[in-house]
């Protein structure tokens, strides 16, 4: 039976399928500053079959300009990781993590790179746990698989087709309010955001609970958004929360555009404007 994927299952699908042989599951916990979180996590408990995926290692690039922090990772590069990782044609991917930004990157990039089977569990690990699925400590050992990338360029933007172009364009900053503003900028070494941008930071688009809001609640929160366009370029400190936005606006219909380099690529660019307030 073909599953109702995506781009979010619930908790009750993934426990009904896990077992079936073409289900891959990936734990992408994280956190910005703790580059050892994810894998501790791991180890204290996982859904059965997971795969550990670092987003700082295996989801992103080496950071540094023009790329910014968290910039995309080399085609060849991703694609041994979903190999080994158990990735092959006609695979569920399900991603998942605590916080909702690792998952979502791990569903975008997926998607970019041509894998449309893809999922994030909505409301994440501790969804599962509230559902009462059950948590192992066991590792893993997939059958490698082979992952065929096919890029799909028209869900990204690079600086040099933005910088001429980002004020007849709708710019969304999924960051949190205070760095939009560019009162504080604990990551960066410039505050602030692209002049012009729509500030939506990526938590609002979550429930309490960490599940995605209803589409009507979406639709409403994303209304100022919407009401211009449905193809908005999006983007945050490193191209990872940005990636909640892309999920949601994608939720209700709409096709969002990922700067990978977000804002820590956009600072390295003597030409590029900042705007703070």
């Amino acid at each position: 039976m073909q599953p109702q994927f995506g781009p979010l299952i619930e908790p009750e699908w993934l426990h009904d399928h896990l077992a079936d042989p073409r289900l891959v599951i990936l734990d992408c916990r994280w956190r910005l500053q703790q580059p050892d979180y994810g894998d501790d996590a791991f180890r204290a408990g996982h859904i059965p079959g997971a795969v550990f995926i670092d987003l700082h290692r295996q989801l992103a690039g080496p950071p540094g300009p023009p790329g910014g922090r968290h910039p995309l990772p080399s085609q060849a590069a991703f694609s041994e990781v979903m190999a080994q990782a158990g990735v092959r044609e006609g695979s569920w991917v399900v991603a998942y993590d605590d916080d909702g930004a690792g998952a979502a990157r791990c569903w975008w990039l997926l998607t970019f790179f041509g894998h449309s089977q893809v999922a994030v569990l909505n409301g994440g690990f501790a969804a599962w746990e509230r559902r009462g699925g059950p948590v192992t400590t066991a590792v893993t050992r997939p059958t490698p698989g082979a992952f065929t990338p096919r890029p799909n360029p028209a869900i990204t933007i690079d600086f040099e087709t933005l910088w001429p172009n980002y004020e007849a364009m709708t710019l969304v900053d999924a960051r949190a309010p205070e760095r939009y503003r560019g009162e504080v900028e604990p990551m960066d070494r410039v505050a602030g955001h692209i002049p012009g941008a729509i500030n939506q930071p990526y938590q609002q688009l979550l429930a309490e609970d960490g599940r995605f809001k209803s589409p009507v609640e979406l639709q409403q929160l994303l209304e100022p958004v919407l009401s211009r366009t449905d193809r908005p370029v999006v983007y945050c400190g490193s191209g990872v929360s940005a990636c909640v936005d892309i999920l949601g606006l994608t939720l209700i219909g709409a096709q969002p555009i990922l700067y990978p380099g977000s804002w820590s690529g956009w600072i390295e660019h003597p030409v590029a404007p900042i705007a703070r307030g």
